[in-house]
């Protein structure tokens, strides 16, 4: 059964860019090509699918050249293992990685980085990944779209060793404390901000952050299928996010900055098409 959008969503006052999609979801399955469109008309212009294993990763780079011709310039891809699925990365998994981002779809190396939050895979393989990882981005000279959850200390320090031979990186779906935002922001990496922002219980402490953020690194995503705005009145019959939705995001944050609306949408979606040297 497919999931249409039971409330209407804002549309953004222009086309700004969701640089997390997990669109390869089974919960996408059924109506896919209507998400897409429904993200089209709320002014969500371009979509960065994301790759959270290798066949993730395929699964997504394929979905971009489905779609191609219908929706030319839309959909991109990264290619990573993330950190729950680092027990599996072996001794050909780079090799496998660097085959898939050799396609023009695929912009950056990742989704990667450490999650001491649920440890669904040990500390040191998750580590020996994203190291695997940050290497095979300085090789390719492309970004990296990394996660991080309760572990910024060791994060932190390993993108100390790493930093200065990457194009550039992106901390996605940020929810860390102010330490956290400006050690990243220290080492000139970008923020990604979801609709955890939105959630009245779980986002306060980001909702006072995200003023700290220059507008020029901040980046703006819904993660979906997950982290549905609670912001959306009135709540929508099914918890499935989508890209559509993404003008609540981009509301929540300029409600919490100095900049208007159209200036935090404009220069968040010229940001992302620089970093992913997008079309």
């Amino acid at each position: 059964m497919n999931e249409p959008l039971s409330s209407p969503s804002p549309i953004s006052p222009c086309p700004i860019i969701d640089i997390g999609v997990n669109l390869s979801n089974s919960r996408f399955s059924k109506d896919l090509e209507e998400v897409i469109e429904r993200s089209q008309q709320a002014n969500v212009s371009q979509l960065i699918l994301t790759g959270t294993n290798e066949q993730e990763s395929e699964a997504v780079l394929k979905l971009c050249q489905q779609f191609a011709e219908q929706f030319p310039n839309m959909l991109y891809s990264t290619c990573g293992v993330h950190p729950h699925d680092a027990k599996h990365f072996s001794i050909d998994t780079p090799n496998r990685l660097k085959n898939i981002a050799t396609n023009s779809e695929v912009v950056a190396i990742g989704e990667t980085g450490l999650d001491y939050n649920r440890n669904f895979s040990n500390p040191k393989d998750q580590e020996n990944a994203f190291e695997a990882q940050l290497e095979l981005a300085i090789e390719l000279q492309l970004p990296v779209f990394m996660h991080e959850r309760d572990a910024h200390q060791r994060q932190f320090e390993i993108l100390k060793q790493y930093r200065d031979h990457l194009t550039n990186g992106v901390i996605h779906c940020f929810t860390g404390d102010k330490t956290a935002l400006f050690n990243y922001l220290d080492l000139d990496l970008h923020i990604g901000i979801t609709g955890w922002i939105c959630d009245e219980r779980r986002g306060e402490e980001l909702q006072k952050l995200v003023k700290n953020i220059p507008l020029s690194r901040l980046m703006i995503e819904t993660d979906a299928p997950y982290l549905l705005p609670r912001t959306i009145k009135p709540k929508p019959k099914s918890s499935r996010n989508e890209p559509a939705y993404l003008p609540w995001v981009l509301q929540s944050i300029a409600s919490q900055r100095e900049e208007n609306l159209t200036e935090i949408a404009e220069k968040t979606a010229a940001t992302t098409k620089q970093f992913f040297n997008l079309n």
